[in-house]
């Protein structure tokens, strides 16, 4: 899931030797695909994170992060390895495109210690409080509209975690745990800091160590570490962030903590009455009367009607495991350039048409490819009822490979979605049966291919069904695989007199 995602500490710019040293791999996953690597990298203050460095995902080519959580009395391990497992199962099913990602744990036995291994997403372009800080040497306030879209899509992820089953507080937001991406995207990171607080509550030594950044202090309500932390704590935080990104820096005249005073004077500097009010709403000293991040979602200053573009951008990318890979590039191809795509007609006036050669596929592709990464969520479909956070019930990798029996246990559910799906049928030449040979892409990247034999009789639905029931998909694509294979099975039929194959 999520992380305050890492700076490097030690940079790649030096002597060539030292650029080999640091790509050296001094460790592997047991399944061999993450191999840890020299460089140091910085994750913030996350209680009992030992260490972080930079790794390879061999798979996928990219690189992530190796967080490392050591405990050197086994006892104690032992004591809490099932709360232990609980809470990164749990971390591994929360997925959204603004949380910086949670790939994988694994747990590392050995004689005088034990350790917790996991794998995060590296956000190499730095932090939103490094991202204002280079703006403010030429610029003296925000644009409004980058404002406008960064608050939408940390909001659109805060709503996710706080309407999550059980909600998940995130208790260490700030401008050095939000990150940017060169293309607009924001990710917060370090969403799992309570979690850890809860689990790991020896790690902490001197207590909460990023209330110890001075610098930090005022992102932080009142009312935290009193009681029981709620949603109302990151409202608060969130509300010190929007501040910060629309005056790019709360000045703090010389102190080491920026004051109440300097807060106030920093909100009412704003032009805007609607973010004024907006900003001023999150950072109330009740905590009663703060808004939620769903209500923030509808304020008159983020809210607006999404485009039928936008919607229709959704609606492709919710449902393009129903499509080939390469469907929308091979569909812009033939189109001829010439023809109306849609025509207004006026009585007094010559009517306006919009040709296919007036909308760029580059700029489509970007645009489809800027939904599907989270630059812009659907605020006025916020949901306000619960998401479940499932316990993963399947194996790890590492944890397969570990189990020494030849006929390991069944898995008892998937929790893994499937985007993509492709489908091969041949029939005998009897027409008696047809066999069904299912390539599935998951949405950890991973390929699944299953085959079998189908009877005229049986329908689309059972063999849905029958997947579900064995563990090779989630419930949530039952309806939608039978739909697809309903759809295959009656083209193949249409067409089993001549050759070919249906996808």
């Amino acid at each position: 899931m999520t992380m305050s995602v890492p700076e490097r500490t030690s940079g790649s710019e030096g002597k060539e030797e030292e650029s080999e040293d640091e790509s050296e791999i001094l460790e592997e996953s047991p399944c061999g695909r993450w191999q840890k690597r020299k460089e140091q990298v910085s994750q913030g203050n996350v209680p009992g994170v030992e260490s972080a460095s930079l790794a390879m995902d061999t798979e996928e080519g990219v690189e992530v992060v190796w967080n490392e959580v050591l405990f050197s009395d086994k006892k104690v391990f032992k004591a809490q390895e099932d709360k232990i497992k609980e809470m990164f199962e749990n971390l591994m099913q929360v997925e959204h495109p603004n949380i910086v990602k949670f790939h994988k744990y694994w747990l590392d036995m050995r004689e005088s210690q034990a350790r917790v291994i996991f794998i995060t997403e590296y956000m190499s372009s730095g932090s939103l409080k490094q991202f204002l800080k280079k703006t403010k040497k030429n610029h003296k306030t925000m644009n409004v509209k980058a404002w406008k879209r960064w608050c939408t899509q940390i909001l659109s992820a805060l709503s996710y975690l706080h309407s999550c089953d059980p909600p998940i507080i995130h208790g260490n937001l700030t401008c050095d745990t939000i990150f940017i991406q060169h293309n607009g995207l924001i990710k917060i990171g370090s969403v799992w800091h309570r979690l850890f607080v809860n689990v790991f509550p020896d790690a902490q030594g001197k207590g909460r160590p990023h209330r110890d950044e001075q610098r930090n202090l005022h992102f932080f309500p009142p009312e935290y570490g009193i009681g029981e932390d709620d949603y109302a704590i990151d409202i608060f935080s969130f509300g010190i962030c929007t501040l910060e990104m629309a005056v790019l820096e709360i000045q703090a005249n010389g102190d080491s903590v920026v004051s109440k005073e300097a807060i106030n004077s920093a909100g009412h500097s704003l032009e805007d009455p609607l973010m004024k009010e907006f900003t001023q709403s999150c950072v109330r000293q009740d905590a009663k009367l703060r808004p939620t991040a769903h209500d923030l979602l509808f304020h008159r200053v983020l809210f607006e009607v999404h485009s039928l573009k936008l919607l229709a951008a959704h609606c492709l990318i919710s449902n393009q495991y129903l499509l080939p890979e390469n469907c929308v590039e091979e569909k812009t191809k033939s189109f001829d350039p010439n023809a109306v795509m849609a025509e207004i007609s006026h009585r007094d006036r010559p009517g306006v048409q919009l040709k296919y050669s007036h909308v760029s596929p580059l700029e489509l592709d970007k645009f489809l490819e800027d939904v599907k990464n989270g630059i812009y969520p659907l605020m006025n479909f916020a949901s306000s009822r619960p998401h479940p956070v499932p316990r993963a019930l399947s194996l790890s990798q590492e944890q397969v490979e570990a189990v020494k029996t030849p006929t390991p246990e069944p898995q008892e559910t998937e929790t893994r979605k499937v985007i993509q799906i492709h489908c091969n049928l041949e029939s005998n030449e009897e027409g008696t049966k047809t066999h069904l040979s299912l390539f599935l892409k998951m949405d950890d990247k991973l390929h699944r291919q299953l085959s079998c034999d189908i009877l005229p009789t049986d329908s689309s639905k059972d063999l849905a069904n029958e997947l579900v029931h064995y563990a090779f998909i989630n419930e949530e694509d039952c309806e939608k695989l039978a739909l697809f294979l309903d759809d295959a099975i009656s083209r193949h039929l249409r067409t089993q007199q001549a050759p070919g194959t249906t996808q």
